[in-house]
């Protein structure tokens, strides 16, 4: 079983916030495999699926960001899972807005989500897929920041990058880490020759 984690706070109010990118980018991959969230007995909603034969289970913890680490333990103790079988989708500040990351551990960042997961955990050993919201903020605005909406320019643009987010997600449930950092370093060269044409056209045309 995996276990695709998005870090987020629940409620309309919050639905369209650079915050809750992860649970917008699993909406988007429910969708596309047509499930459908639902309550669980637990702090959190969810829906499982199958994949090739590999079984998995989207999860929106119900904690609000702060505390998303007890969904993500009563997960890992309900199916038996280790750390490794989770793939953790959030934002980050640190990323362009909509620029897509993998990391496969390490400390939160200054994110308070991935903190909760990591004291709950008692381990940093966790994948995670970092979706970049860009920081145009001023000093002591981050909060106010991250609980703002994107703006329609933006989302357009984020948008774009949930077919490769479904993508790296369709490749971990299929093959954990070993296939998502595969894939991840494919799409990576791939992405670098494309901006290496547009910088060599982009040349060309100036000498022309």
């Amino acid at each position: 079983m995996r276990v695709i984690f998005g870090i987020g706070n629940p409620g309309s109010k919050y639905q369209n916030n650079r915050h809750n990118v992860g649970f917008m980018l699993l909406d988007y991959f429910a969708e596309k495999h047509l499930l459908s969230f639902i309550p669980s007995k637990g702090s959190y909603y969810s829906c499982e699926g199958n994949l090739s034969g590999n079984d998995f289970i989207l999860v929106k913890p119900t904690t609000y960001v702060n505390n998303s680490g007890l969904a993500a333990l009563e997960i890992s103790e309900k199916y038996s899972l280790n750390t490794e079988d989770f793939l953790v989708i959030h934002d980050d500040i640190n990323l362009e807005n909509s620029l897509l990351k993998v990391k496969i551990s390490g400390s939160d960042g200054g994110h308070n989500g991935l903190s909760s997961l990591i004291y709950n955990f008692a381990s940093d050993k966790f994948p995670r897929l970092r979706i970049g919201i860009g920081k145009s903020f001023k000093k002591g605005e981050m909060a106010a920041y991250v609980l703002s909406d994107f703006s329609n320019e933006e989302f357009v643009e984020l948008k774009k990058s949930f077919e490769t987010g479904c993508f790296l997600i369709e490749e971990f449930i299929g093959g954990g880490i070993k296939n998502l950092l595969d894939t991840n370093s494919k799409i990576y060269k791939s992405s670098k020759k494309i901006d290496t044409l547009k910088e060599n056209s982009s040349t060309s045309e100036k000498r022309e």
